[in-house]
């Protein structure tokens, strides 16, 4: 029996009944500033920033939101005083190693994203405890696992992400495919139809975070104890090699690489999402994350999600928390940087960002969501959610995805077979375990 992922629980319900209703998405469409934003009122006087003239610095990896985080930042300051320069890293850019050098060079930003698990350990001595914070009693139990150590709180979640198979609803129409592939067999049907219709089944890319992480991911997730794989794995009694889950696997990564576009190893994560909102692709392998690019394209595309199947088994989506906001203790205003995360998730402007302009799913009960903001895609990610697995990568050490992407490319790229992936991705584990 699969392990599934605990994100439905009474609370989420609440999140799923907010979210659910008529898809689409009415995003402003003005550059990430959200149209008619609320005055604050007196009820979120007590989350403005406690200091004036300061400046507090957040090193974060999120691309899709960068714009809009930007003008966020801006809103925070004429109300507060206090400044936040948000700087981003993220796409083909390796955030992990990009934050290390940030701190080796003696720069310390008040807030920076981490993934939580083993990747959380090495930043234990300057990640400050937000347990007695005020958003932390308002979480989804499950959204605080990550970044849990011995009880204590060491990150705020960022929000709820799903990712799978991203559809086209009126190219699988103009192909004749009239229900939705939840199978692999109905999944490679999907795309002999599409190919049949003229019709590119899969947009991919050759990102090593999407094939690395999330690709990877769907067998980590159907293992039957997870956990216990990975801790298997790199203490050398486990291996990708023979595991009869990865040989399943390698069918549904064969169907994407297989079915994609002919520059696929060209491909980066801009210009997958751009070719996949413009028409020119059925499918793509992403999540909710998408759905601001994408309407920046078409905002009208007829969307929907599909599962990531390994086997004629009826497939999942995979739901997690693609990271958290760490306060830097060893930075300069880290009070002030606490300041600033309560307002994100308490003010008025910060909730209508979350929802309208990241089209985040929250990580927070309190905070309602409505499918004409969150998203088409959100809101399936919801509907699904109750046979969604979960994700894993960040159970290895930091280093470990960059391999295990390594190796996806060169598969990608025909430069290997099956047994020469799955040794390389046993290689990607041992090489970092054993330093």
């Amino acid at each position: 029996m699969k392990r599934k992922f605990t994100f439905v629980i009474a609370t989420v319900c609440t999140l799923i009944i907010a979210g659910c209703g008529n898809g689409g998405n009415t995003n402003s469409g003005n550059n990430g500033t959200a149209t008619n934003a609320p005055k604050e009122s007196a009820a979120t006087e007590s989350t403005k920033a406690p200091a004036k003239d300061v400046t507090i610095k957040m090193f974060q990896f999120k691309v899709e939101i960068a714009e809009q985080l930007n003008t966020l930042a801006e809103l925070y300051e004429k109300e507060t005083g206090v400044k936040v320069e948000v700087e981003t890293h993220g796409g083909g850019e390796d955030y992990g190693a990009l934050l290390k050098a940030e701190i080796a060079s003696g720069s310390e930003p008040e807030i920076f994203n981490n993934g939580g698990y083993t990747a959380l350990v090495p930043y234990l001595d300057r990640a400050t405890d937000l347990s007695d914070q005020p958003w932390a009693a308002k979480l989804i139990p499950t959204s605080k696992t990550p970044a849990t150590v011995d009880g204590k709180l060491y990150g705020m979640p960022m929000n709820v992400e799903g990712y799978g198979i991203i559809y086209n609803k009126d190219l699988f129409t103009k192909a004749g495919i009239t229900e939705e592939p939840k199978t692999l067999s109905q999944l490679k049907d999907a795309a002999a139809k599409l190919k049949a219709a003229g019709i590119t089944p899969f947009e991919a890319t050759n990102e090593w975070w999407s094939m690395g992480m999330h690709l990877v991911n769907v067998g980590l997730a159907h293992q039957p104890d997870p956990k216990k794989f990975v801790d298997d794995v790199k203490a050398g009694t486990q291996t990708f090699k023979g595991n009869a889950v990865f040989e399943q696997w390698l069918d549904l990564v064969d169907v994407i690489f297989d079915n994609a576009q002919d520059n696929k190893m060209t491909t980066d994560y801009a210009t997958q999402v751009a070719d996949f909102a413009s028409g020119k692709a059925a499918m793509m392998m992403q999540g909710n994350w998408t759905q601001g690019d994408i309407d920046k394209i078409d905002p009208a595309l007829n969307l929907g999600l599909l599962p990531l199947p390994i086997s004629d088994e009826e497939g999942t989506i995979l739901v997690g928390v693609p990271n958290n906001y760490v306060v830097n203790s060893k930075s300069a205003h880290p009070e002030e940087a606490k300041a600033f995360l309560n307002w994100l998730v308490s003010s008025e402007t910060g909730k209508q960002y979350l929802t309208k302009e990241f089209k985040f799913i929250p990580a927070e009960t309190d905070i309602e969501t409505a499918a004409e903001d969150i998203g088409q895609v959100a809101v399936a990610v919801q509907e699904k959610s109750a046979t969604a697995l979960g994700w894993n990568w960040d159970m290895f050490p930091d280093g470990v995805t960059q391999g295990f992407g390594a190796a996806m490319q060169e598969y990608l790229g025909g430069q290997i077979d099956h047994d020469q992936l799955l040794e390389k991705l046993d290689k990607s584990v041992q090489d970092i375990v054993k330093q």
